[in-house]
């Protein structure tokens, strides 16, 4: 009975400390990300973002088996390590009114006779076309085998960790409140029929077991026809690197997971949608971290730059993060705290004036001395046209262009594609055994950007490229390296047209620099 009062005082005191803070019910938006087919049939896919307004009173949290402790000694450790980050994301959700139902399989003897144990075993058995399963398996006709093999059901721990069932309970981390539930096996498809739940949010481990497979969780709630999304940044793999593909990431695999669920089960979401700020991330995972920020309307880039970062660079075991103007204010970047912990900064934003403590966070990542890559837009990125001022609390920096790419942006020649000579484009002369450069053709390449003007460069800046306007003088910098006073490797191109992300040339050059940014090497043939 001391164990039973205990739970029920701990929920009490949790649930006072959750209450609703006046946005109960209100819709709120979530930013979803799946990965379409190109065509039936083809097995290349494109990654598709999509903002969509879930009512919370209809939407449930699922949270898969954070148990105390796991057979495997890693996974225990980042059990805990990731649940202080969900438990305030259950906090958000719980003040709106999402229904959180925790769900750790096979410990319903410790919560027996607990009140948020009871509310999910009373939601009356009602006839379904499909009864809940005990355990969903691959579905062999909706998805191929999962991306790593993990049938020998080991872990990356080294010596292996012994088998064994260790978990009494979920990890107390995560708070109970009274309106919560406690469901195992079929009785959380139940509740959520009873309270009208059409949303479903998972969260948990394992991403490649039980997050998958549970009756509570993704294939079977998919099946059920519920709107399904996975909270990819609270998520975690079990996951072995000697079964093939040997050697493979521990965070890459999860991430592999991540995206077979995008391509044949359900879009993800991220935590931020609830708290704002940078993603959850491992202290482990100490894959160079890049982090795109993102703001500008007239290249696309927003839709580019994330298909270039899945295609070109998570192969090369590069971990990305996006940070996109806000769709409500576009002087606006939240999450900017990712810069914290980012190994490069990527700029593709055009005349935005940053909050000044957002501005004065770029600097001080920048003060740090660590690299930058700019995109066509970035070399006026901070600055208005003149006369123009800031709204108050924002701020400008005109100087970026000059100080940190080592640029000096004056405007374009106006020949836009169908108004216009073309842009040719050529490797410097003398520069062709440049790393950056490696598989890049030879002679003039035909692009579609219209040709920025960009001379003269700092001195102490590597051109790589030049371009010129069809049947027009002078030529202009295309792509060059810098260092900058305080040591910040430098790559710039004013490419960046949407469609020279489908030119093979492009793409490897940005590859490239991006790489060498990381001090990498280059990628090598871009055929």
């Amino acid at each position: 009975m001391r164990r039973r009062s205990a739970i029920v005082l701990v929920c009490l005191v949790a649930g006072i400390l959750a209450m609703p803070c006046g946005a109960t019910g209100e819709e709120w938006k979530l930013h979803t990300r799946v990965r379409s087919e190109t065509e039936t049939g083809s097995g290349k896919f494109r990654i598709v973002e999509r903002a969509v307004a879930w009512n919370p009173r209809e939407t449930a949290i699922v949270v898969c088996d954070m148990w105390d402790r796991h057979w495997c000694q890693g996974a225990t450790a980042r059990v805990a390590e990731m649940a202080p980050r969900m438990n305030e994301v259950l906090k958000a959700a719980r003040a709106r009114g999402v229904l959180i139902l925790h769900c750790p399989s096979d410990t319903m003897k410790f919560y027996e006779g607990a009140p948020q144990r009871k509310i999910a075993q009373a939601a009356p058995r009602v006839e379904t076309d499909k009864k809940p399963a005990g355990w969903c398996p691959l579905a062999s006709g909706r998805e191929p085998a999962l991306p790593f093999d993990n049938s020998r059901d080991r872990c990356d721990c080294e010596p292996q960790c012994p088998h064994g069932n260790p978990w009494r309970r979920q990890i107390e981390t995560l708070e109970i409140a009274p309106e919560d539930a406690i469901a195992d096996s079929t009785d959380a498809y139940y509740l959520m029929r009873e309270r009208g739940i059409r949303h479903v949010i998972v969260m948990g481990v394992h991403t490649n077991m039980c997050v998958l497979g549970r009756p509570f969780s993704i294939r079977q709630m998919c099946g059920f026809g519920q709107d399904v999304v996975l909270c990819r940044d609270l998520t975690d793999s079990m996951h072995d690197s000697l079964s093939p593909p040997v050697g493979l990431d521990h965070f890459r695999a999860t991430d592999l997971v991540v995206e077979h669920i995008e391509k044949y089960w359900c879009p993800t979401i991220l935590s931020t949608d609830f708290l704002g700020g940078a993603p959850f991330a491992f202290a482990g995972d100490r894959r160079p971290h890049v982090v795109f920020v993102v703001g500008e309307d007239e290249y696309e880039t927003k839709t580019t730059l994330p298909r270039f970062a899945d295609e070109e660079l998570a192969s090369r075991n590069i971990r990305t993060t996006f940070v996109h103007a806000s769709e409500s204010d576009p002087n606006d970047f939240p999450g900017l705290e990712a810069l914290d912990s980012a190994d490069l900064l990527v700029v593709s934003v055009r005349r935005r004036t940053p909050p000044t403590e957002q501005l004065a966070r770029i600097k001080a990542y920048l003060a740090s001395g660590k690299p930058v890559v700019g995109i066509r837009t970035a070399s006026h990125a901070f600055a208005l046209r003149d006369g123009n001022e800031p709204p108050a609390g924002h701020a400008v920096w005109p100087e970026f262009d000059g100080t940190v790419l080592g640029g000096h942006y004056t405007g374009h020649h106006g020949n836009k594609p169908g108004a216009g000579a073309r842009t040719l484009i050529w490797i410097e002369p003398g520069a062709a055994d440049n790393p950056l450069l490696q598989g890049f053709p030879a002679g003039e390449l035909q692009v579609p950007s219209w040709l920025y003007k960009t001379s003269p460069v700092a001195s102490s800046a590597k051109v790589l490229l030049r371009g010129r306007v069809e049947g027009k003088q002078p030529d202009e910098p295309v792509a060059w390296t810098y260092a900058t006073p305080a040591g910040n490797r430098v790559f710039y191109t004013s490419l960046g047209h949407p469609e020279e992300f489908a030119m093979p040339a492009f793409r490897h050059l940005l590859t490239n620099g991006i790489v060498w940014a990381l001090g990498q090497p280059a990628a090598g043939s871009a055929e």
